[in-house]
């Protein structure tokens, strides 16, 4: 049994959230493709070019630490510009989407390009306030020192990035359901994904 779940959204509008819950629920495994990029970032970081930091990327690799500080994101977000890292990892990604017993990925091109025949796609959103805010809290409770003023520049400036790059821009699938989070509680959002994939689940 094949069944995809794809979810796609900015940062820090709750996709992650939502995906792992969803996954949990169903029985799905669940793939955070911005790990990935995230990984190969962290390898740039470290002195490495982007396509072979791709390229050799290692399972072990999504499991650093420091994968969720604000440098990596920004440096997982410039290399996700280049097509040559895109090309180097979109058939992990695909071979993750086609296993059996059914999978969820969340990331920037799930929906429109990673699986453009996902059997549910979803597009989860919140206003820039409440992204900012809901990113700050959690840098803060991580004990990253940061304001909320550094917040809005990153978020814009991976924002301006993801949606404008030529390869793979962040954009809605034509056929995906938006999710607006920015009223919602985690519980709330989890629900009407449920839903929503249980309507397609098995039919």
């Amino acid at each position: 049994m094949r069944f995809t779940v794809a979810i796609d959204g900015p940062a820090a509008a709750g996709k992650g959230t939502i995906s792992k819950q969803v996954a949990s629920h169903f029985g799905f495994a669940h793939l955070d493709t911005g790990l990935i990029y995230r990984a190969t970032g962290a390898r740039v970081l470290a002195g490495e070019n982007a396509v072979p930091a791709a390229q050799g990327l290692r399972a072990e690799d999504l499991q650093r630490d420091d994968l969720r500080t604000p440098d990596v994101a920004q440096a997982a977000s410039k290399v996700a510009t280049i097509p040559e890292v895109r090309n180097a990892l979109v058939q992990f990604q695909k071979d993750f989407a086609a296993r059996d017993g059914g999978a969820v990925l969340d990331g920037r091109d799930i929906g429109t390009v990673i699986c453009p025949d996902a059997d549910v796609k979803l597009f989860v959103t919140a206003s820039d306030a409440v992204r900012v805010e809901r990113r700050f809290l959690e840098l803060s409770e991580k004990g990253i020192d940061v304001t909320r003023e550094a917040v809005q520049a990153d978020l814009k400036a991976r924002d301006t990035r993801d949606s404008e790059r030529q390869t793979a821009p962040l954009k809605p699938a034509a056929d995906a359901i938006l999710i607006d989070t920015s009223d919602m509680g985690i519980e709330e959002a989890v629900a009407v994904a449920i839903n929503v994939v249980q309507s397609k689940w098995r039919n």
